[in-house]
């Protein structure tokens, strides 16, 4: 059967890009499969997001299957590779494959995960120790080194702060050597110290690794065609989602450099849909996106790090305003808000230009996904604190930025 467009992958960007071009009316399949985990995990359309990710890592809960795969062989005028990507579990470590589970398992254990080690310093790893201590798991992560390393250090820190407070155990610098189930069930794991190289052994009900994600490209046979990937990442190399072959497309987790984000994936695919219907010529922008860290405490940013604006800027040319607030709805529980905390990046050179913008708080991604725009659109810090807030809310603390790093002052802000 022959199609204007064929899809390879039934994830949220591939599923958007195919019912765009299906809306435009151009003849379009979808074709997915999914590759089950070493403990039996499967699903049907809807990606990792749908299935296994974002969504049931929110609401904690299966979420429904959304078709069925598609078995049998399609030809097209273009071709869009949608796959995304699976949980790394590495080879090198005896017993991590047979023993440990993914994210992608997480869900669809048959009971509670109790004693539970995550392996992996990302957004994954910390969002998951965060709620399966919130719901009286006794969790511990071990990170081979920084946490969260791509986003801004200060904020991190203060995550982590917060999540050893709420329980959560972390045993830095150290990793996996085996991992061998005992005759109780239990799973004894033995790890090292990376800077001591002192050994330890502990034992878990479920060890998890979250170390990152690997393209699913290796059965494609991408070479036959053409399709060049990047040697180290697996990931396909493309400009504007059109790879080495002419006619073959490639939106989200599957790019090489490019953020892994369904909503990333969601509107690169419609774009691309209308650029190969003719109806628009839009380009994706893979700048200033906007994105959300649910950790027992949120973390919403959108564009540079300190680090990285100083590093790309240099730091004479940057301005950093922050503060401490204290959310309303914590004194209510009488929740701890020491750290809660906000940080405007601006570029001096450009009339101190807002590049960077990070929240620390409750509900941070509503607060961010509302000032995105506003950075998108080249907001400055003068027009920051000359917009009139909404009181009271968590999101007018940001509009109150008045402490600058170079004063010196206590960026610690009481009263309203």
């Amino acid at each position: 059967t022959h199609y204007d467009l064929v899809v390879v992958g039934g994830g949220s960007g591939g599923l958007a890009c195919a019912k765009e071009a299906s809306g435009l009316g151009k003849t379009v399949a979808v074709v997915d499969f999914v590759e089950p985990t070493v403990h039996g995990t499967k699903w049907g359309l809807g990606g990792t997001c749908v299935n296994v990710g974002c969504i049931p890592k929110k609401l904690m809960h299966q979420a429904a299957l959304l078709g069925q795969s598609l078995h049998r062989i399609v030809s097209g005028d273009n071709y869009v590779i949608a796959v995304g990507g699976r949980p790394r579990i590495p080879d090198n470590i005896p017993g991590a494959r047979e023993l440990a589970i993914s994210s992608d398992d997480l869900f669809s254990l048959k009971k509670k995960p109790g004693k539970i080690l995550i392996v992996g310093a990302g957004y994954i790893a910390l969002e998951c120790a965060g709620f399966l201590s919130g719901i009286g798991c006794d969790t511990s992560i071990m990170a081979r080194s920084v946490c969260l390393r791509s986003f801004d250090q200060d904020m991190v820190s203060l995550i982590v702060k917060n999540m050893e407070e709420h329980g959560v155990t972390f045993i830095r610098k150290s990793q996996p050597l085996n991992i061998i189930k005992m005759s109780d069930g239990k799973l004894q794991v033995e790890y090292e110290n990376n800077e001591t190289g002192s050994r330890d052994i502990e034992f878990y009900d479920n060890v998890m690794f979250a170390i990152g994600r690997d393209p699913s490209t290796t059965n494609l046979k991408l070479d036959t065609v053409n399709v060049k990937t990047h040697p180290e990442s697996k990931k396909i190399i493309a400009e504007n989602e059109q790879t080495t072959c002419p006619n073959i497309f490639a939106i989200g987790d599957v790019l090489h450099g490019q953020p892994e984000l369904t909503p990333v994936a969601i509107h690169a695919g419609k774009l691309l849909a209308r650029r190969l219907c003719n109806v628009s010529s839009a380009q994706m922008d893979y700048t200033q996106i906007p994105t959300t860290i649910f950790t027992p405490l949120e973390y919403g940013c959108i564009g540079f790090s300190e680090a990285k604006a100083e590093e790309t800027f240099s730091k004479e040319n940057i301005e950093v305003y922050h503060a401490f607030y204290s959310p309303l709805e914590y004194s209510v529980a009488q929740r701890n808000y020491k750290e809660c905390y906000i940080k405007a990046i601006c570029l001096k050179s450009d009339s101190e230009r807002i590049i960077g913008l990070h929240f620390l708080g409750p509900n941070a991604g509503e607060v961010i996904q509302g000032f995105a725009t506003a950075l998108k659109c080249g907001v400055t810090y003068d027009q920051l604190i000359n917009t009139i807030g909404i009181h009271p809310t968590c999101a007018e603390e940001i509009i109150k930025l008045r402490i600058s790093r170079s004063s010196g002052e206590s960026p610690i802000v009481t009263g309203c």
